[in-house]
């Protein structure tokens, strides 16, 4: 056997590999396209010239930078107390504000307001301590057994009981017709403060320890706030004995007739009408 090997040897070679592997080209001539070339399809034609951004208006967002928000009207703050006592120019205002002042009750249930009485316009205002209970069923302060006497006392000194104003510390009657607390009184001078600026009264009588005491901001005996003339809120102020202890204690309508003899004697220097 021949080691030479023949064109046909070649061949059936070729031939035998055809079989096992599939035909395959030895032409290195050709252009053989890449991987990407095959996958990216047919060649497309040249894009068209972009329009120019800023032709076209588009609202765009920069990060971190938000719209600024439509600021939120602040809620209407409520009124102090001082605030809504400025704000009563006159009496009948002043009324309806106490009468919707839970503060100046008692820990007495079903009170009824005891705003005060008499002329609007009185050079003298009477002011005593609280209401008791024919004052609380009627709504007006000294109309009982209290207010009787007082009625005879301002008379000796030619006051009828329309010519002055009269009102108490306290616009609602305590249980058991105690004396007000000090936590009732604090509640409660405001209110009466704003009364007697609206009054405007040249001289001021204090009825009773209680109610010299509270305009005062003291704490003394009865015989050491008498006889002694004090101003307060533009007025000449001063105190003798409440009617109703003048009733268990008759020995007091004497000095009780002395003070009021220096009202009336102040009134008339003051100028004061009727």
């Amino acid at each position: 056997m021949s080691d030479s090997i023949t064109i046909e040897d070649i061949i059936r070679f070729l031939e035998a590999e055809k079989e096992v592997y599939g035909p395959f080209s030895t032409d290195h001539g050709e252009d053989v396209l890449s991987e990407k070339d095959t996958q990216s399809g047919p060649e497309t034609e040249e894009p068209s010239q972009e329009i120019p951004a800023q032709s076209v208006p588009v609202e765009t967002k920069q990060p971190g930078i938000s719209k600024p928000e439509v600021e939120a009207k602040p809620e209407p703050k409520e009124p102090t107390l001082e605030e809504k006592l400025a704000a009563c120019t006159n009496l009948n205002q002043l009324k309806k504000l106490c009468a919707q002042a839970d503060e100046l009750k008692t820990d007495l249930e079903g009170t009824n307001l005891v705003f005060g009485t008499g002329n609007r316009d009185a050079d003298l205002m009477l002011i005593g301590e609280a209401p008791g209970e024919q004052e609380d069923k009627q709504g007006e302060p000294f109309v009982g057994a209290a207010g009787q006497l007082l009625n005879k006392i301002l008379k000796a000194i030619g006051f009828e009981r329309e010519d002055v104003y009269i009102a108490n510390i306290l616009k609602h009657r305590p249980p058991g017709n105690r004396n007000p607390s000090q936590e009732e009184q604090t509640r409660s001078l405001p209110y009466l403060n704003r009364q007697i600026d609206l009054i405007n009264p040249k001289v001021i009588l204090c009825l009773g320890k209680v109610s010299g005491n509270t305009l005062l901001n003291r704490d003394e005996k009865l015989k050491n706030l008498r006889g002694t003339f004090y101003k307060y809120r533009g007025a000449d102020l001063t105190v003798t004995y409440h009617p109703a202890a003048l009733l268990r204690h008759p020995q007091w309508k004497r000095p009780t007739w002395e003070d009021v003899q220096k009202v009336k004697k102040r009134y008339d220097e003051l100028g004061g009408t009727p």
